[in-house]
């Protein structure tokens, strides 16, 4: 078991399997190379998504497909290749690969889901990034609780 501190949490204790590495880390972030996924059952889907570095970075994220559960991912060679995985193996959201959408709360408590760079961990690996996406199919704030559009074949 792992200790963790936290700004919002206190001290909370973690199971290994929780922590993922991201050796690029996050966008604007590129310091935080380690993050735990914190999952309290009363705020449920919302999961949290904590540095273990810096105990005030905490993201909220929803998994992509409470989002959207027609999401498609979208992968870059690159991140391909730094997930471990190979790009011509089929891959299932949440059982080889864990895809959580950020989210930002605005003024007004309205909400919003980036679907354009979700984070996208190998679950075999606890390997992770930031997936962003080169092309407009997906908003980086996509309001929560909206219909996603609909995805061009």
């Amino acid at each position: 078991m792992l200790s963790v501190e936290t700004k919002y949490f206190g001290t909370l204790c973690c199971r290994d399997e929780a922590v993922f590495d991201f050796p690029n880390g996050l966008p604007a972030f590129e310091r935080e190379k380690r993050f735990v996924l914190i999952e309290l059952p009363e705020d449920a889907p919302l999961v949290f998504l904590q540095s273990l570095t810096t105990s005030e970075l905490c993201f909220l994220a929803f998994p992509v497909l409470v989002v959207d559960n027609n999401y498609r991912l979208a992968l870059s060679l690159e991140d391909w290749s730094t997930l471990e995985l190979d790009p011509h193996h089929s891959l299932g959201l949440g059982r080889d690969l864990l895809v959580l959408t950020l989210v930002s709360v605005h003024q007004g408590f309205s909400a919003t889901a980036n679907l354009m760079a979700p984070i996208v961990v190998n679950l075999k690996t606890r390997c992770g990034l930031q997936a962003i996406r080169q092309d407009r199919m997906y908003s980086h704030e996509h309001p929560v609780g909206s219909p996603a559009p609909e995805a061009a074949c």
